[in-house]
């Protein structure tokens, strides 16, 4: 069996820069020290590292290895054989890799963004391409351009690929069920590529707030409802019944929301005559709504609501936030040796689940 961690991470770095073309290097983000400024975690006395993009302070992580159980090489993608080797030691043969500081929109400017998505989505291609398959990755695409982000993405899947990345809100605050969006949809349902929300987006596709913002600490608890509301978006417009071939995935936001978001939907369609959609629970037991749970989630009260077939389960590595534990898999299956969920289910969500909803 193909142990799939859906989601672990990277840190961009200077060499991220280097596929910008020659017309575009006034784009490149530059890296700087802020001794003035410190840490976001209570305690930490370290001082920022920056990116300047587009005129704009963003925080570059600091990561603390021994927290997160990576190296520089491992997170940087620098060796890319001492992470698949890292791989091994944690039960995982395929590794699914989403940005970090790509996760929010970093300019408003359409010719910035696709200089920056085209340089990430090649930079992921050239470090993983020895990897033999074992570390796949989500593009990041042009959104304020829609007709090169069609472009981006063929480019993106024909070189390992298996998804992209999609932010609750883009461009101006359009969400997910805005038909702006549908010639992208229409090529990810040719490509056979899932369409990924993943926390981290905590300004809501406003590339004006950064963690500087006055806004941040209100921002950062809103981050994983802003992803959770693209269900509610997507159910709301009808854009199941629209792309019946589009797969779309809730990532690090764990799977404790789905029994309410259920419920809610459910009471919408009965009692408000004036919201017309179609909606059943069956939109995950048909396998077209992925979820990843996490090691805390209470599987046995969630799994009746049709997600036995959709649900997923990811590491976070190279993170340290609340989503991260490098043994998850291990941990799950170790719940089913135990009795709480059934080895089958667990078979399913270590491996059968993200492999499908992948197309790995």
């Amino acid at each position: 069996m193909l142990v799939v961690d859906a989601d672990t991470h990277i840190d961009e770095t200077e060499a991220t820069w280097e596929y910008l073309a020659e017309g575009e290097q006034q784009f490149r983000p530059l890296a700087m020290d802020a001794p003035g400024q410190r840490g976001l975690v209570e305690g930490d006395a370290r001082p920022h590292r920056l990116w300047l993009i587009d005129g704009q302070l963003r925080v570059r992580r600091f990561r603390n290895d021994q927290r997160t159980g990576t190296t520089l090489a491992t997170r940087e993608l620098v060796n890319i054989d001492e992470r698949m080797s890292r791989m091994d030691e944690i039960g995982v043969d395929i590794q699914v890799i989403y940005p970090t500081l790509m996760l929010s929109a970093l300019t408003p400017r359409p010719d910035v963004e696709l200089a920056l998505c085209r340089s990430y989505n090649r930079w992921m291609a050239d470090r993983t391409a020895a990897s033999q398959g074992r570390l796949r990755w989500v593009a990041i695409l042009p959104l304020l351009s829609i007709d090169e982000a069609v472009k981006e993405l063929r480019y993106a899947v024909d070189h390992g690929a298996c998804g992209l990345y999609k932010r609750a809100l883009d461009c101006g605050g359009r969400g997910v069920g805005d038909p702006y969006f549908f010639p992208l949809y229409e090529e990810v349902s040719r490509l056979n590529v899932p369409i990924c929300f993943h926390t981290g987006d905590t300004f809501g596709g406003n590339p004006a707030l950064t963690e500087f913002s006055s806004s941040f600490s209100g921002a950062v608890s809103l981050g994983n409802l802003l992803t959770i509301s693209a269900f509610i978006n997507l159910v709301l417009n009808n854009v199941p019944s629209q792309f019946p071939n589009l797969r779309f995935g809730w990532i690090e936001a764990s799977a404790s929301w789905v029994p309410y978001l259920v419920h809610d939907l459910e009471a919408k369609q009965k009692r408000m005559n004036s919201l017309k959609f179609e909606f059943a629970r069956e939109l995950f037991g048909q396998g077209r709504f992925y979820v990843t749970c996490d090691t805390m989630d209470d599987l046995s009260y969630i799994l009746p609501y049709g997600v036995e077939d959709c649900l997923i389960l990811g590491s976070d590595y190279g993170h340290q936030d609340q989503s991260a534990e490098l043994e998850a898999h291990r941990i799950l299956r170790s719940r089913a040796e135990q009795g709480d969920i059934t080895m089958e289910v667990a078979d399913k969500i270590l491996s059968d689940n993200a492999r499908r909803f992948y197309n790995l």
